[in-house]
Order: C-alpha cells, then structure tokens, then sequence
C-alpha cells in the first residue's frame, strides 16, 4: 500500500458515530474544506511525519507557490487547527511550522484516499465499471 508517510501510524479503533447519508455527505463536506485549496495538500505531506519546517524550508520544497500563497494557506491551516505557527524569539525573527496532532491524524484519511484513486489506476476489478 502506498502511505503519504512511513512514520505515520494508524489512529486506535474508537466508537463511531452512527450516519444518515444526509449527515454522513455533510460531515465529508466539512472535512474536504478543511484541505482546500490548491496547495494546501502539498503544504500537508511536507509536513507529514513530525516534521517542523521554516517558512522559507516551504518555499523552497514548492517552488510554484508565491510567498503570498504560502503565508495564506498557512494562516488557513493555522486557524483550522491543523497546522502549528511556533514563534521563537530571536533576531532575525525564526518562525517554524508543524502539524497538530489533529492535523497529523489526517494522513491515514489522505493514506486511504490515495490508496483508493490507486485502485482506479491500477485495473483493479470494477474501478472502472
């Protein structure tokens, strides 16, 4: 199976809530809007497996994006509660980025999802029927 990172366990089973499809479509809805957006995925799998990365270690791993992009889809993640801003009081000022433990918990969701485009790719029986 291919993973968006090795380091990254799967979360423990917990009790789930019992769905409607009306509450089940509007709860994947809320989710998807948490990672949308052209490059907050990317952001996302750099970020993948406890790494703490510098605004500028961002610019240089995603070269299309412009300081101005970066700093919003951060800020958006931030303000998610998916990403971590951690300030260090330095001269130059020394800003790193992480994700939460919540935005952590996203990789087995992103894991199964891309797994499950995989499927498609890969001829498996009924992906394409």
């Amino acid at each position: 199976m291919t993973s968006t990172h090795e380091k990254v366990s799967r979360l423990p089973d917990g009790k789930r809530a019992e769905h409607t499809p009306i509450s089940a479509a509007q709860g994947i809805e809320q989710a998807l809007k948490f990672v949308e957006g052209r490059w907050k995925l990317l952001i996302l799998f750099h970020l993948f497996g406890g790494k703490v990365l510098r605004f500028s270690d961002l610019e240089r791993a995603i070269p299309a994006i412009s300081q101005k992009m970066l700093a919003q889809q951060l800020r958006q993640l931030e303000a998610d509660g998916v990403v971590r801003r951690i300030v260090h009081n330095l001269v130059p000022p020394k800003v790193e980025y992480c994700l939460t433990t919540w935005g952590q918990s996203l990789c087995p969701a992103l894991d199964a999802l891309l797994k499950w485009a995989e499927m498609r790719n890969s001829g498996a029986p009924d992906a394409g029927a």
